[in-house]
């Protein structure tokens, strides 16, 4: 069957950021200005399929250099990857990040989620969409959690068609005194914004790119002056405050996971070794990958992304199968409102992933990872790109690591604003450069995962912790937090209190000692823990010990470490309905319970802050109705946890009576 293409032709602008990501055209097939003649069959064919994978940085190269993707642009970008144009249609507009109607080059993302809206969100983007009407350059987007909760409200400019900026409102060191450029070297310049596989390492699909041809500023916390200023006025944002402002025990004595960040420059490779890195993974080399999985294990380290399923089963399942190659998945993709510790990770201590992927990957006999990140997330983004950039100049990833002779690389993958790619095997999809819909399981990941192959899949916070296991020892991390949940936890923490933001602490201690720590303030109304997925908690449960066991054996969830406290200001109708039209919005739309149900819960909603008495009685029970029905029969977990959060309000807070 021939592909049908448009009459539609991309601009020369358009052209050039597609070939700059692919490479010049070959054939007139792919778009080269030649001779019609080969136009009835194309060269390499399979080849140009078999790059399906570069569809979404290829969205990318085109949304960041000009701001919308035309349909020239889309239909230059099909002929090069061989994609029918249906089905990239479809992925373009399944992201929130990409547009595909024509928009100005500045877009100004605003905030309107939960720790957001609790902090006058609303009246911002009202101010803010007044100050910037028709004319004047700048689109303004009402956008969901941008992972700045402890900063609330937020905003994030990000200005198609200039050369990257590497400071987003503040320089990526630790230091805060030099921009990303004063302190890369020659290597890095030349791998910058890759990520890409080094030669021979992987299956061939990790391809060097290019830096993002675009300008990213963070305005958190936002006021409406500082934010028309960042989006009207190109380098005006005020400075981001280092990654350490976020860690408010940072530098205290006894921290594991967060025990350099504030302490080691980001930038520095040299500055990381001499505190302790790339320890773990010469004790991995040393000990071999069956020791390695086997340490994790006996650890008793499960996932924190709030499955916690455990680590070392699914790195075992994936190493036992025959078929290869294998793949490691870092998924760095938190868009869970009120989640940002994955972010302050890769921000404060990047190096710290490098290696617990490389460590990770060498335990499951993967030659090629994939890093998955929050395409609202710059900063994290400049510090992950140059820390791959340092580790594959002095040999800690590439053909030979640490002169080893295992190879291994990390590719960057950006994420363009799309929640449900949070799970698995829609983060799978999306890299493969389909839509970011859920896959059936079985067959599971570790079977089947990434390009149909042996995949094994971790977030940040779960995959650093694999280092102190390796360094002190299983027995030794096994005896940190309760026998039923092993080690440290990361919390974030937001909303009303005086010092947000990420939290290490044994897990055992009570959700009160947490909040007593970040000086929570009086008149609490609830907690929200978990996220827009969890639960309410009464002021009354601060005593719930934050664990696994007995975050479930209270009616709740630990979830992804999310503790969101809201005091007796915020109205809580106002928030159960953000959280019903965050769902709705996220929905991949893929099976009827989340797709209709979504709407459904967001509608009751609705009618019950019009209604009272008997009439809003119908609605809750029309609410549990629906609710069953997703957490019963949707595919995925966004369904399945979409009623939770309203739930519990309900059942615990009395939010309607």
């Amino acid at each position: 069957m021939d592909l049908h293409f448009g009459d539609s032709k991309p601009t020369d602008e358009e052209r050039a950021a597609v070939d700059a990501l692919l490479g010049p055209p070959e054939s007139s097939w792919e778009g080269a200005d030649r001779s019609d003649a080969d136009l009835r069959w194309a060269r390499g064919g399979r080849e140009a399929r078999e790059r399906r994978d570069l569809l979404l940085p290829g969205l990318h190269a085109i949304n960041d250099r000009v701001g919308w993707i035309s349909e020239g642009a889309l239909g230059y970008l099909c002929r090069r990857l061989t994609v029918p144009p249906a089905e990239a249609y479809g992925v373009a507009t399944f992201y929130s990040m990409f547009s595909v109607k024509p928009r100005p080059a500045t877009v100004l993302h605003v905030c309107t989620d939960l720790a957001c809206a609790a902090a006058g969100a609303a009246d911002l983007c009202a101010g803010v969409e007044a100050r910037l009407g028709l004319g004047s350059g700048v689109a303004v987007e009402r956008s969901p959690c941008l992972g700045l909760c402890e900063r609330a409200p937020a905003a994030l400019v990000i200005r198609a068609g200039e050369e990257s900026s590497a400071r987003h409102g503040g320089p990526p060191c630790s230091s805060e005194a030099e921009s990303l450029g004063e302190f890369e070297d020659e290597a890095l310049q030349a791998e910058r914004g890759s990520g890409g596989g080094a030669p021979g390492v992987g299956n061939g699909k990790g391809r060097r790119g290019r830096p993002p041809h675009r300008a990213t500023a963070v305005i958190a916390p936002a006021t409406l002056d500082t934010a028309v200023v960042a989006a009207t006025t190109p380098g005006a944002a005020p400075d981001e405050p280092p990654a350490s402002a976020a860690v408010p025990q940072a530098g205290q004595d006894g921290l594991i996971l967060l025990r350099r960040v504030g302490v080691v420059d980001p930038a520095d490779l040299d500055d990381y070794r001499a505190h302790g890195g790339y320890t773990a993974l010469r004790r991995a080399f040393a000990i071999g990958p069956a020791a390695v999985i086997r340490e994790v294990t006996d650890a008793g380290l499960v996932g924190r992304g709030g499955a916690a399923f455990p680590t070392g089963r699914k790195w075992q399942a994936t190493a036992s199968q025959p078929d290869h190659p294998h793949y490691l998945v870092c998924n760095a993709d938190e868009s869970e409102p009120g989640t940002f510790k994955d972010r302050l990770v890769m921000e404060g201590d990047p190096y710290a992933l490098v290696e617990a992927m490389t460590v990770a990957a060498y335990a499951v006999g993967a030659h090629h990872g994939y890093l998955y990140l929050r395409g609202e997330y710059p900063r994290a983004l400049h510090r992950m790109e140059h820390a791959i950039g340092q580790a594959r100049a002095r040999g800690l990833l590439g053909d030979d690591v640490l002169g080893q002779g295992y190879a291994f690389d990390i590719e960057i993958r950006r994420g363009a604003g799309a929640y449900i790619c949070g799970e698995e095997t829609a983060l799978f999809n999306s890299i493969e450069g389909y839509r970011g819909e859920p896959r059936s399981k079985p067959p599971f990941p570790v079977e089947k995962g990434l390009f149909g192959k042996p995949t094994a899949e971790n977030n940040v916070e779960t995959l650093v912790n694999v280092l102190p296991i390796l360094t002190m020892g299983a027995q030794a991390y096994a005896a940190i937090g309760t026998p039923g949940s092993t080690g440290p936890k990361l919390y974030c923490v937001s909303g009303s209190v005086d010092r947000p933001g990420i939290y290490e602490l044994p897990f055992g201690a009570t959700l009160g000692e947490l909040l007593e720590s970040a000086g929570v303030r009086e008149r609490l109304r609830a907690v929200l823990l978990g996220g827009a997925a969890g639960g309410f908690v009464r002021p009354d449960e601060l005593d719930i010990p934050l664990t696994f066991e007995g975050t479930r054996q209270a009616g709740t969830t630990l979830g992804s470490g999310v503790v969101m406290a809201f005091d007796d200001t915020v109205e809580l109708p106002r928030l159960l309905l953000r959280i019903a039209e965050f769902f709705r919005d996220e929905s991949c739309g893929q099976c009827v319970p989340c797709r209709v149900g979504t709407v459904r819960q967001e509608e009751a909603l609705h009618r019950i802050v019009e209604r009272a008495g008997a009439e809003a009685a119908g609605d809750i029970a029309l609410l549990r109705e629906v609710g069953r029905a997703m957490r019963d029969a949707s595919i995925c977990g966004l369904g399945q946890t979409a009623w939770n959060a309203v739930e519990s309000a309900i059942d615990r807070l009395g939010a309607y009576e």
